[in-house]
């Protein structure tokens, strides 16, 4: 059963607060750890508000031990309702600046809120009174925040984090997710056309080309999974990775495999070449953007790749 927060005792909730303080303490040192590699002048951030949590905790140590002896009843949020859950730290990698710092603002403000109405439940002066700093001190931690961005995130320092974090994206989303589309746009062009030329029945090649497209998601979602776990290559979770190689590697099949849900053989036809041409294009943008392929030489990579296959399944499917 959980306890209602009207039910503690000033006892009592000095023990929560102190439980509160410590779990905050270890997320930030957890924040540190995992940023230090990569976003160093972040990392100092946060390590600069693990030692004010520190702080607030031994602060409150003394005056649970001056007020109630040496034990502290072991207390924690949740067995009291009314607390937000929060999610483990390991299930929020692999881990962004701007998801840590939307974190840290909601942990802010709830043990704000819990001190507010802490320090109004009391009736010792000094508990009172240390309950009501610690209050304005988490009110003023977005603020120390702000002043330790400033002091440890100089510009060149802010640069190069969002040059790491820009780094780490592509590592980890768009490659998986751009070898899967390309994957899947190409791969599949031969078996959908050959079928498509071969039966001139749209049915038959969708239900090919559905086959196919499901069939590469599956195989490039586990090849992308088993081909390293992440922990030397910075690449992520291998499991997230193949979940993005396999979903694009289907879409990529899945978008001129549709089109032949057309009855009209002719229309399926031209509209698939068309939705073919805009997945080229599209990949090719990825290539540009994110992987800094000048557009001449992934223009022509893809599209030379692309209609190599077409060309065979328009043979195969031909003849």
């Amino acid at each position: 059963m959980l306890r209602s927060f009207e039910s503690l005792s000033e006892r009592e909730i000095l023990a929560l607060a102190i439980s509160l303080e410590e779990e905050d303490e270890r997320i930030y040192a957890d924040y540190v750890e995992e940023l230090r590699k990569d976003f160093p002048a972040s990392a100092a951030l946060f390590e600069g508000m693990r030692a004010e949590e520190a702080d607030h905790r031994h602060r409150l140590i003394e005056l649970s031990r001056s007020k109630f002896g040496e034990h502290i009843p072991l207390i924690r949020r949740q067995d009291v309702r009314g607390f937000v859950d929060r999610r483990a730290i390991w299930l929020l990698r692999p881990l962004r600046l701007d998801k840590i710092r939307k974190e840290a603002s909601t942990m802010e403000v709830e043990t704000r809120r819990f001190y507010e109405r802490a320090a109004a439940r009391t009736q010792d002066a000094s508990i009172r009174k240390l309950l009501f700093d610690l209050a304005q001190e988490e009110r003023s931690h977005e603020h120390r925040a702000e002043q330790l961005e400033k002091h440890e995130l100089l510009p060149e320092s802010l640069a190069r984090e969002e040059e790491a974090n820009r780094r780490l994206f592509v590592l980890q989303i768009v490659q998986p997710g751009l070898a899967g589309l390309m994957d899947g746009s190409v791969s599949t062009l031969a078996p959908v056309f050959a079928a498509a030329l071969a039966s001139r029945n749209t049915h038959t090649a969708f239900l090919v080309g559905l086959a196919a497209s499901i069939g590469a998601g599956i195989s490039m979602g586990f090849a992308e999974a088993l081909s390293d776990d992440g922990s030397l290559t910075g690449r992520g979770h291998p499991w997230i990775r193949g979940l993005v190689c396999g979903l694009m590697t289907t879409i990529g099949g899945l978008g001129h495999t549709f089109p032949f849900l057309i009855p009209q053989f002719h229309v399926a036809m031209v509209t698939a070449i068309i939705v073919v041409l805009a997945e080229l294009g599209a990949i090719v943008w990825v290539r540009h953007r994110y992987m800094e392929s000048p557009w001449f030489s992934a223009t022509v990579q893809v599209v030379i790749g692309g209609l190599l296959v077409f060309a065979a399944g328009w043979v195969i499917g031909s003849s």
